[in-house]
């Protein structure tokens, strides 16, 4: 019974949220993305350069009308219903307050997404806080010919690598609730690093552009599916 009523309510929500956006389609309005910022002393703040350069990206070569101001918004703010894509990074330890787990599962719900771009050392705590907000949920590997990496831009061996941190190779995990992809955790990658201004970690033009074509087809996918 629960079950049933949280469904309806998350239903009802969705509506909302799609007449909402509608009507800033509407008007030409830009859609807006938005940047987590999070409890427990990792740096949420870091690679303050990659949303805007991702962005700019999607724009240009999507054709998308994303604003490029880019807001911080806490797990726990009735504001994160204002944006479809919610973005994290990071080094470090992340914690959900009980409130929090409730109003990302409520967003989550509604239709919104949330990636989580590991920088180093998240995926322990990411994992534990995730399972708070989806604790029936169970992290999937997605694999090479999942969707996301087949948009505008073709990624047959999935995610690309741009950095190296232990030697692993890049992952994607997901979780996906009622079939749908709620949330995505890239790891051993860096995304993030890659979308940044070039000179800020010594990228090269092809790492860079590597990065921002698989943001890109992250940004579509979302876009499209949710």
């Amino acid at each position: 019974m629960f079950l049933i009523g949280e469904r309806l309510c998350m239903k009802i929500v969705l509506v909302v949220c799609l007449i909402f956006f509608s009507s800033l389609c509407a008007f030409s309005q830009p859609l807006k993305i938005a940047l987590m910022k999070y409890s427990g002393g990792g740096d949420w703040y870091a690679n303050p350069t990659s949303l805007p350069n991702l962005v700019d990206f999607c724009n240009q070569n999507l054709k998308t009308n994303i604003s490029k101001d880019i807001p911080t918004v806490e797990p726990g703010s009735a504001e994160i219903f204002n944006y479809p894509f919610i973005h994290a990074t990071g080094h470090g330890n992340v914690i959900f307050s009980a409130s929090d787990v409730e109003n990302l599962r409520r967003y989550l719900l509604s239709g919104g997404f949330f990636h989580f771009d590991d920088n180093y050392g998240t995926k322990e705590y990411v994992f534990r806080e995730m399972k708070k907000v989806f604790p029936e949920v169970e992290f999937v590997e997605l694999p090479n010919s999942f969707e996301i990496f087949h948009q505008k831009y073709e990624f047959p061996n999935g995610l690309p690598k741009i950095h190296e941190h232990d030697n692993h190779p890049p992952v994607a995990y997901g979780m996906f609730y009622d079939s749908r992809l709620v949330f995505l955790y890239t790891w051993e990658c860096d995304l993030g690093d890659g979308w940044e201004d070039i000179d800020v970690h010594g990228d090269t033009q092809e790492a860079h552009q590597k990065a921002l074509k698989m943001g890109a087809n992250i940004i579509q996918y979302v876009f499209n599916h949710n």
